[in-house]
């Protein structure tokens, strides 16, 4: 049976696309159910219409604690009744209760080689390090910030031309790749949480797995 996900965005969406596209070619691979953002004015809850799929906006200033947010960002999940929770590029710290109660079910896209450089600016903080490489991390969602176990990552030179810009648009083509994959892998149950780590096939992923190494 094939798995429904709902996919959470803040903005453009690309990765939506990239989902979306994944989908189109993929049929059985898994179905985008709901895309929900928290700002009405996100692209990419016009990406997702003109998919025909259904959108959620809710917009979080509405709402007077995260807590609030998060109880009605539940609620249209467990409405729809997805089997896995996407998060592409939404940009919400999401409570421990709601990562709690959806542990295991619910992926995160981070664009750094984590344990580098969570939260923010993280292309420009690779570049003030002097990194020679950089890339980005699929990963489950615990309560701590950038913090769950690692599945998939997918590393891009450091070139001495690049800047921030052109160091987003490298790591960019590569999340298009790596995260439909990685939502096909759980949806066909090859990925798993357990005991706080992540399992492949079901073994043990002792270091993540790198995406020119499976594709």
């Amino acid at each position: 049976m094939t798995q429904k996900i709902a996919v959470l965005i803040s903005g453009n969406g690309s990765n939506l696309q990239a989902l979306i596209d994944y989908q189109r070619q993929h049929p059985s691979a898994y179905e985008i159910a709901l895309v929900i953002s928290n700002k009405a004015d996100a692209y990419g809850l016009q990406r997702a219409q003109n998919a025909d799929i259904r959108t959620v906006a809710l917009d979080h200033k509405q709402y007077p604690s995260r807590q609030e947010f998060d109880h009605a960002l539940s609620l249209e999940l467990d409405r729809a009744r997805v089997d896995l929770i996407v998060l592409a590029g939404f940009m919400r710290i999401l409570t421990p209760w709601f990562t709690e109660k959806y542990l295991g079910k619910m992926l995160n896209i981070h664009p750094s080689l984590l344990p580098k450089y969570t939260g923010l600016h993280t292309h420009q903080r690779a570049l003030d390090a002097g990194d020679t490489e950089h890339g980005l991390s699929i990963h489950f969602v615990t309560p701590e910030l950038d913090g769950g176990p690692v599945i998939l990552q997918a590393k891009v030179l450091i070139e001495a031309s690049d800047d921030a810009a052109s160091l987003a648009k490298k790591v960019h083509t590569q999340e298009h790749i790596a995260y439909p994959l990685v939502v096909d892998w759980y949806c066909k149950h090859r990925i798993e949480l357990r005991d706080n780590l992540a399992y492949f096939d079901q073994q043990l992923l002792k270091t993540p797995l790198l995406l020119n190494a499976v594709i």
